[in-house]
């Protein structure tokens, strides 16, 4: 029997590749608002047809180009809690320290205003892949060290805001924590608690 052969032509994940690339380096060299479908198709050499076909739209784009592959974050628990929250705040400290992210985020958050159910697409993007592994780091964390009863959501969610205070707050305190004190403050949270008994 044979099969039907497929409407149109394959997509090529190489125009993927392109535009992805494009996007963030219009966004790191010339900000969000210059970031348009238009200017990435011709910075990337393609029709902005083929663009939304892959995004049906600029903000999406952008935050595909921003946000690619976090569920990729190397999470393999290893026991050690200080050493996993160390490699955890240092990956999204990363991710939100990179040019285009710094140009973008910003700018989504304000597009967002106009459209409150998107806040959850950014909420997903940077936390919802990685839930599951913080999770199983925190229970795989050596004996004694974590809180059982500790929210890992809540957490991760602190991570994440601090990453976001340390990115783009903190430069202009005038203050210059050490690299570790994210950590550190997050080891606090999750130690548990001891009973002081007279």
């Amino acid at each position: 029997m044979q099969t039907k052969p497929s409407r149109g032509r394959p997509r090529d994940p190489r125009i993927d590749e392109v535009v992805l690339a494009a996007t963030r380096e219009i966004l790191a060299r010339e900000g969000f608002a210059a970031t348009t479908v238009q200017a990435v198709a011709r910075r990337a050499g393609v029709g902005a047809s083929a663009i939304y076909r892959r995004w049906p739209s600029g903000i999406e784009l952008i935050e595909s180009a921003v946000f690619p592959h976090l569920d990729a974050l190397d999470v393999t628990p290893t026991g050690d809690i200080a050493a996993d929250l160390r490699r955890f705040a240092a990956s999204y400290c990363r991710l939100f320290g990179a040019p285009a992210a710094r140009a973008a985020i910003p700018g989504l958050l304000a597009a967002y205003q106009c459209e409150p159910d998107q806040h959850r697409v950014l909420a997903e993007r940077i936390g919802q892949d990685v839930r599951p592994a913080f999770r199983a780091m925190l229970a795989s964390a050596d004996p004694g060290t974590v809180d059982r009863a500790i929210d890992a959501d809540a957490v991760l969610d602190l991570l994440i805001g601090a990453a976001l205070y340390r990115t783009f707050i903190q430069p202009f305190t005038g203050r210059k924590d050490p690299d570790d004190h994210v950590t550190g403050l997050l080891l606090r949270a999750v130690r548990p608690t001891v009973s002081h008994t007279s």
